[in-house]
């Protein structure tokens, strides 16, 4: 279903941002506008304040955030605030941002310049394994590491299930699991922070489809289908390994492959009967 939509128009907060230093010591004035994307339905029903988005609260949040912040530029203001609104407030799942700034010192007659963007919680999928060293304390780590991520939140955890090795088939076998997470990062962000946790937990990459400490793979991003030379999402490889599928369907039976149109449960099936 669509979200609803609060919206916030016009709302003038005198500032210092820019790139030139008086700009950020005399200030200027900005003019910044706020969809708010949420489920309204509840607050529509019980007619109670605590059951939607309090828009003057979010008024005022913004008004305290550009005020007490100094960027050179408007895209650096609108990230970093749209990033802490939607981590602030309770159901805000996407927000729309605009800030205008109407005495850009460009030396023309214009009448304002504006940066506007949207930015939204993603669910992805990740997958866990390991096969060196104290796999169940590693992969546990690894959950609270990902938990830990700023602007991410672990949903979900499947539990354990020891496996075969795939590919390379002598070596000690692989501990595996799966979570969902709420997540602001992008995917190759979010690959990023994954890869540097492996490399905490002492992951180093000598032979492909060896033992390793720790593994993390994005299985699905959103409905998202991409194919670049360093991440393919979903995972490529995901509908021929149950030791994906399996604490997968635990979590997310009826998730759906956004290429092939299978739900979890129906890929894990087919394996199995394969």
């Amino acid at each position: 279903m669509e979200l609803d939509q609060i919206k916030i128009e016009g709302l003038e907060i005198f500032a210092n941002h820019g790139v030139f230093p008086e700009e950020n010591v005399l200030g200027q004035k900005f003019i910044v506008s706020a969809t708010l994307y949420t489920d309204t339905r509840k607050a529509g029903k019980t007619d109670e304040l605590t059951a939607s988005i309090h828009y003057g609260e979010v008024s005022a949040f913004i008004t305290e955030f550009v005020k007490s912040h100094t960027y050179k530029l408007l895209e650096r203001v609108a990230e970093e605030l749209v990033e802490d609104m939607l981590q602030k407030f309770d159901g805000l799942e996407k927000v729309t941002l605009e800030i205008q700034k109407p005495w850009a010192p460009v030396g023309l007659p214009l009448k304002t310049v504006s940066v506007r963007i949207t930015r939204s919680w993603h669910t992805a999928y990740i997958a866990l394994g390991s096969n060196m060293g104290d796999s169940r304390q590693i992969l546990d780590d690894a959950v609270s590491a990902i938990d830990a991520l700023p602007a991410s939140k672990v949903e979900k955890v499947s539990g354990f299930i020891t496996t075969p090795p795939y590919g390379v088939t002598d070596q000690p076998d692989f501990l595996n699991g799966c979570l969902r997470m709420k997540t602001l990062y992008y995917p190759k962000e979010l690959l990023r922070e994954l890869n540097q946790i492996e490399k905490e937990a002492g992951r180093e990459r000598i032979i492909h489809w060896g033992p390793r400490t720790l593994d993390l793979d994005i299985i699905f991003y959103d409905d998202l289908i991409s194919q670049e030379d360093d991440l393919c999402i979903p995972h490529v490889e995901m509908h021929k390994r149950s030791f994906v599928l399996e604490p997968l369907e635990e979590i997310a039976p009826y998730k759906r492959h956004p290429g092939n149109g299978k739900t979890v449960r129906q890929m894990l099936e087919e394996l199995t009967d394969s």
